[in-house]
């Protein structure tokens, strides 16, 4: 496959990366020769510096006869006039825009993105993933990570073991026969650093991550098995009234049953649009890491403290002084990939990283087979693929003992019939069947074939 990535920041080259890796032609565009020469330098890309929207720079990167364009530079307008281009004047099939400004995604101007209009196939947002994320760290306190699946009959939650959970030192085997009616599996491990796929003689250790993929009705039981305790969540403090504080602020607003939230926002033009489009929450206007605000937000009494504003050290400091001040959870944005391994040792209890809830949204378009979702997991070291079995699948009708995966491969549950079932070996595998499957990065070609049809598009 043949792709132009146009933007080589963080999301773009990471694309790069991944589709580089699985022996895709990849063509990076920036104006940025520095960012070009980077991604040419450190991945097996291609390289064009110029302006993406450029018909003259397109041609040079090959558009011709490129399969799809993704256009994730830093400007909304760039991106939307280079898919433009790329389909009125090179017919490229598939386009993918990044887009920011909540203008551009009201839905009452949905039909701009038509293919006589602006044919744009694909509209990624970062600022609703990111909220999206964010809601789901809320909603499962316990866990550091959590993406729904299955139409939200199931769900990956990322759980940190401590000296509590009564499963540590106990092999994986003897849990499924202790649970045995558990409808919980774990497809991965992350031990001083590596991430792997376990075995089922493997045992878990103090400090450990693990990735439990559980069928939603047995979460919270999968969750005490592993030594969390689920609480509810009842106030909530938000450091950060942008885009992303006001549409998790305006989804809180939503749920049942009351949940008390409170906004802080520097800036005072974004305060005064928060409280404006807010009914019952409180905008305060000031610094999230003053003192005196904090106190005056009640954050002594908060369940969760969310710091989501645009500069990540705010979000960082935010977040500890909050912990430090009394509230029982902490969550802030960060861009930095760097600064991840922070977390643990400030006692932040989970992070949302743009990048890459921006490029499991991309991969969920670029995988072949068909594909519903992708999650990239870390720094793109896992993914969880979410695909339906086509009836040209090389795994459908077989049973899942029968099926060579690859070691770094686990099936974490399958949608049967409308009803999410745990897999065993004994597990046949259906056209029609929704199967999730976790796989190591180096695995996701194999599992990819595993799930194409003979012949496939897309």
């Amino acid at each position: 496959m043949k792709v132009i990535i146009c933007g080589a920041g963080q999301v773009g080259w990471q694309i790069a990366r991944h589709l580089s890796g699985e022996k895709n032609d990849v063509i990076v565009v920036d104006n940025n020769p520095d960012l070009v020469r980077r991604a040419t330098d450190t991945l097996d890309v291609q390289g064009v510096a110029g302006f993406a929207s450029y018909p003259d720079i397109l041609e040079r990167a090959g558009a011709e006869d490129a399969d799809m364009v993704i256009a994730a530079t830093y400007s909304d307008e760039v991106n939307m006039v280079t898919c433009q281009v790329a389909h009125s004047v090179f017919g490229v099939p598939k386009k993918i825009a990044r887009l920011r400004s909540q203008s551009y995604l009201t839905a009452i101007y949905s039909d701009l993105y038509r293919r006589d209009h602006m044919p744009i196939d694909v509209v990624i947002s970062p600022e609703r993933e990111v909220a999206d994320a964010a809601l789901r760290r809320l909603a499962s306190p316990a866990a550091f990570d959590t993406v729904a699946f299955l139409d939200g009959q199931a769900e990956l939650m990322g759980i940190m073991l401590d000296e509590d959970c009564p499963a540590i030192n106990t092999p994986l085997r003897q849990l499924s026969d202790l649970f045995s009616t558990l409808r919980a599996i774990v497809v991965g491990v992350r031990r001083k650093g590596t991430l792997f796929a376990p075995e089922a003689g493997d045992q878990l250790f103090v400090g450990d991550e693990v990735y439990v993929f559980s069928h939603k009705e047995d979460s919270e039981r999968a969750l005490e098995i592993f030594g969390k305790t689920v609480t509810k969540q009842e106030r909530v403090v938000i450091i950060g009234g942008g885009n992303v504080g006001l549409a998790v602020a305006q989804a809180l607003e939503t749920r049942a049953g009351r949940i008390r939230t409170k906004v802080i926002e520097k800036n005072r033009k974004s305060a005064e649009r928060a409280a404006d489009a807010l009914e019952r929450t409180i905008v305060l206007h000031g610094d999230g890491l003053n003192m005196e605000l904090l106190n005056e937000a009640a954050i002594e009494r908060a369940d969760a403290v969310l710091a989501v504003t645009d500069d990540d050290k705010t979000n960082i400091l935010a977040a500890v002084r909050a912990k430090s001040a009394g509230a029982k959870m902490a969550i802030c944005l960060v861009n930095d990939p760097t600064l991840t391994s922070l977390m643990g040792p400030m006692d932040i209890d989970a992070h949302i990283n743009p990048r890459t809830t921006t490029v499991s949204s991309i991969l969920r378009h670029i995988r072949h087979g068909r594909v519903r979702v992708v999650y990239s997991i870390g720094d793109a070291e896992a993914e969880i693929i979410e695909a339906q079995v086509l009836s040209t699948s090389p795994i459908a009708g077989r049973y899942l003992r029968d099926v060579d995966f690859p070691e770094g491969v686990l099936v974490g549950a399958l949608l049967k019939d409308g009803k999410v079932i745990r897999p065993t070996g004994r597990t046949r595998v259906d056209e029609g069947d929704v199967i999730a499957i976790f796989a190591m990065a180096s695995d996701v070609p194999e599992v990819e074939r595993l799930l194409q049809v003979t012949i496939d598009f897309f």
